[in-house]
């Protein structure tokens, strides 16, 4: 595989940088504009850390308003814009190139509305994830999606990547837990699209804009549902004697018409990963291990899990261990939550993000085994197993090329695969630059033509995050 590309600088943009900045410096106070190249450097990647560019410059406004006046004067300049959010993007997402601005959301973070009657929740797009669940919790309210880097993230960023996490295979993903937004277009016009209600009519623009990728403008306000707290909830490890068993047990609890709040696994190099981390109680004489969670009142919970517990005997369990407290139950949510950041402590890694059916579970993973061994290499498999959406962990020597080649030629095979499988490309982390230049395996020249057209609609001059999603190649198709 090789490296990833990235397009030559403008050096049109490159020789009116002063000119740039200049009229940038207009807009902006001060402390909102970064263009020192020390300053610079913390925006020149993402969680995607085997790629950098240093940005021309980086625009951090405090409102609706700043965000317009930037975007209007980048679009009459010709100037290209990478909206970002906290970047934690693991695609590469929100990497810049050298003639482009970082436009970042971080300034914009207050909350400003709760309605609980109706049960939503508007903030501004720079809130974390984790925080819009803080605002709501003490009337026993939360907000659904709950990525691993719920911390840090941005709801921007959630809703550019569409993000999931261990809840959503009962509740959703992003796209169905965000009821408007409100977004500024490339040459500076603020438009709202859906509301503090569902199913607004006409076009669904808003489910076009979930996932965009920060393609079509800069969501600068999010209007989100959020949903009463279950009366209790309670997780349960089962450790199973191979990742096939398990995957085939996902695939039982799920065509028996359970739905748990949340099914996560993990493989024994994973396991043993986030037990020496989080000290979880995790089994490690296990090869693999399915973290279940039901809620509900304590007989609905339990009714549950003597359902699931029966189809997991079925399919050879190994170990069953109950949550009996609140103490073990934010113990095994640890393990899981840590699980990216307890791997990088001993490795570097490349996470995959491919979705596949359930029932291609047990076949998945086996291949996902034999692909990266052929490269010489070890994978550490840690997913969402309800939805299928499948995060293997490549480890591998970020300082020797050769190994750092080796991984995303097997990353690449492993999205192959699941392609193959009657999955997708990505399930919540976004196509970035990571996947671009495999848009051809999932799709066909006709199906790529009409979303260039799409994209084409909303920025004609291919100036937001450019060099993203599509094959650098594609634009010309639209």
């Amino acid at each position: 595989m090789t490296e990833i590309a990235f397009p030559a600088p403008d050096p049109r943009i490159m020789g009116r940088r002063d000119a740039i900045l200049a009229g940038l410096a207009a807009l902006l106070p001060a402390e909102c504009l970064v263009t020192s190249e020390d300053e610079r450097r913390a925006y020149e990647t993402d969680a995607l850390t085997a790629y950098r560019r240093m940005p021309l410059a980086v625009c951090l406004p405090r409102s609706t308003e700043e965000v317009a006046a930037v975007l209007r004067f980048c679009h009459a300049e010709g100037v290209k814009v990478v909206a970002r959010g906290a970047g934690t993007s693991l695609a590469g997402g929100a990497i810049p190139q050298e003639d482009a601005i970082v436009l970042g959301v971080t300034k914009m973070a207050r909350i400003l509305d709760v309605n609980f009657e109706d049960r939503v929740i508007r903030v501004e797009a720079g809130v974390t994830n984790l925080a819009v669940t803080a605002a709501v919790a003490e009337k026993g309210f939360f907000y659904a999606p709950d990525p691993s880097s719920q911390l840090a993230c941005t709801i921007a960023g959630n809703i550019a990547m569409n993000s999931g996490g261990a809840h959503c295979l009962k509740y959703g993903v992003t796209t169905n837990n965000v009821l408007g937004v409100k977004m500024v277009l490339i040459d500076g016009t603020v438009v709202d699209i859906g509301g503090d209600f569902l199913d607004a009519g006409g076009l669904d623009l808003l489910g076009l804009v979930v996932g965009s990728e920060g393609q079509l403008g800069v969501v600068t306000e999010a209007t989100l549902r959020i949903l009463r707290a279950a009366e209790g909830a309670r997780p349960v490890l089962f450790g199973f004697g191979s990742s096939e068993a398990a995957g085939e047990c996902v695939a039982a609890i799920i065509g028996a018409g359970l739905i748990p709040v949340a099914m996560e696994f993990m493989d024994k190099p994973a396991i043993e990963i986030c037990e020496a981390f989080a000290k979880a109680g995790y089994p490690l004489d296990v090869e693999a291990l399915l973290i279940v969670e039901v809620e509900g009142s304590d007989e609905e919970i339990e009714s549950q899990l003597a359902r699931i517990v029966e189809i997991a005997r079925a399919h050879g369990v190994q170990v069953i261990k109950e949550s009996k407290s609140a103490m073990e139950t934010a113990a095994i949510w640890k393990g899981r939550k840590s699980a990216f950041g307890a791997t990088g402590r001993v490795a570097d890694y490349i996470c995959m993000d491919g979705t596949v059916p359930t029932g291609q579970l047990p076949y998945v993973l086996k291949r996902t085994g034999e692909i990266v061994a052929s490269y010489g290499l070890r994978v550490a498999n840690v997913f969402h197993a309800g939805d299928g959406n499948m995060h293997p962990l490549i480890l591998y020597n970020v300082n020797d090329p050769a190994e750092q080649a080796k991984a995303e030629a097997a990353g690449a095979d492993i999205l192959r695969l699941c392609v193959d499988a009657g999955g997708c490309l990505t399930g919540e982390h976004g196509v970035g630059i990571e996947k671009r230049d495999l848009m051809t395996h999932q799709f066909n020249a006709e199906d790529l033509a009409q979303q260039l057209r799409v994209r084409a609609a909303f920025d004609p001059q291919w100036l937001l995050n450019p060099a993203k999603v599509f094959p650098l190649e594609g634009r010309d198709a639209a």
